[in-house]
């Protein structure tokens, strides 16, 4: 295994943090577009007025057989 110089080692390390300080801007960059709610209900908005209107048929379906339930116990 070849010894390297002390040059040589400050260098690498170096080298690997500012590939790693672009690395992290690049995930926060990253993060900041994948959290970002409205782009996304603006991006897929069919999908979410599709799965609104679902989500409103099965609740308003359960409330609706609740409420037969006890109008028929009465």
């Amino acid at each position: 295994m070849a010894t390297r110089t002390p040059e040589q080692i400050r260098a690498s390390i170096e080298a690997n943090r500012m590939e790693l300080a672009h690395s992290l801007t690049r995930l926060r960059g990253e993060v900041a577009e994948v959290t970002d709610w409205r782009k996304q209900i603006v991006e897929h908005r069919k999908q979410v007025l599709i799965g609104a209107a679902v989500t409103g048929f099965v609740l308003g379906g359960g409330i609706a057989a609740v409420g037969g339930l006890f109008r028929r116990r009465r």
